[in-house]
């Protein structure tokens, strides 16, 4: 059984926590002010705060508490992480799942929150959303389209329908035909980190989406040959690339590009894909449900959510 937290109204409160990496105080004030306005509470957690060895927001045991507490706090209607960087996988071994599942609640973010993304579908079979956080995105003065976008999947108890991507970017076919299935993935590092552990992504039947962030072309060639190994994309029904930002080569100025190596290595499997959903490390973006079935026709490059995410 899919857990769904619910639909959020006007007044409603996010708590904000920071499970991954640190913020400067000022980007945390910018965040919260942008919540604030698009007519929310913000409970802010210690974390939010915290540097712990220059690269995470407070130990892993503080970080882990206070994600379960946003959980069971009564006060708190949904959970916005900070940002990425690193530092989700540390909680995975920490967090009580149970307890988690008695409390299920909307859980947004991307990139190093990945890792919770899949524990979460893995462990307590809870739905989530990938979409902008609070000092990546909001404390940046995110535009409205990618601000619209996550209003609608936090308050929308119907199915978001067909997901639609900014103005002049089209979803480009890499195989065509349509595939259904639950939405499930997140950034590629991250799923590659979990391979070969108990929160390892299982993508039989599912719509497998895949970003990533700052990595060369042969690094993704060498993770999605990792996956491809793995059967991950022999058991997907189906698989979305999002964007691959500053991925472009350095060592390999006239080799292959992204859409290369993703032709190369997904276009034997035969499976429905597409390419260039602008979800992942993009600045406009649209935001998705993780944990709901979805369609794709890849054909026609359209992505179409199915189930609500929330209740």
């Amino acid at each position: 059984m899919i857990l769904k937290g619910r639909a959020l109204v006007s007044g409603d409160t996010i708590g904000l926590t920071a499970p991954a990496g640190p913020a400067k105080r000022e980007a945390v004030e910018r965040g919260i002010a942008e919540i604030e306005s698009l007519g929310f509470k913000v409970k802010v957690g210690d974390s939010v705060y915290q540097e712990y060895g220059g690269y995470l927001a407070g130990d892993p045991v503080s970080r882990a508490k206070e994600l379960e507490s946003m959980f069971t706090d009564s006060d708190v209607d949904a959970i916005l992480c900070l940002r990425g960087g690193y530092g989700s996988p540390q909680l995975l071994s920490l967090l009580d799942y149970e307890l988690i599942s008695k409390h299920p609640k909307i859980f947004i973010g991307y990139s190093d929150i990945t890792a919770l993304h899949l524990a979460f579908h893995k462990k307590c079979g809870l739905a989530t959303i990938h979409g902008p956080m609070a000092a990546s995105e909001l404390a940046k003065e995110a535009d409205e389209f990618t601000k619209d976008r996550l209003v609608q999947a936090v308050t929308q108890g119907s199915p978001i329908g067909r997901i639609q991507n900014p103005d002049h970017e089209r979803l480009i076919p890499l195989v065509e035909g349509v595939a259904e299935g639950v939405l499930i993935g997140g950034n590629l590092t991250l799923i590659s980190a979990l391979m070969g552990t108990p929160y390892e992504l299982d993508t039989k039947g599912k719509i497998l989406f895949i970003e990533e962030i700052g990595e060369e072309a042969y690094k993704v060639d060498r993770m999605l040959t990792q996956l491809a190994l793995a059967g991950k994309f022999k058991d997907a029904s189906g698989i979305v690339l999002g964007s691959f930002t500053e991925c472009e080569s350095e060592n390999y100025a006239h080799g292959f590009n992204i859409l290369q190596v993703a032709e190369n290595i997904l276009t034997p499997f035969g499976k429905p894909a597409v390419y260039n959903l602008q979800a992942g490390h993009c600045f406009t973006k649209v935001t998705l449900p993780f944990g709901v079935k979805a369609r794709l026709n890849a054909t026609d490059g359209e992505l179409i959510i199915e189930e609500s995410v929330v209740i």
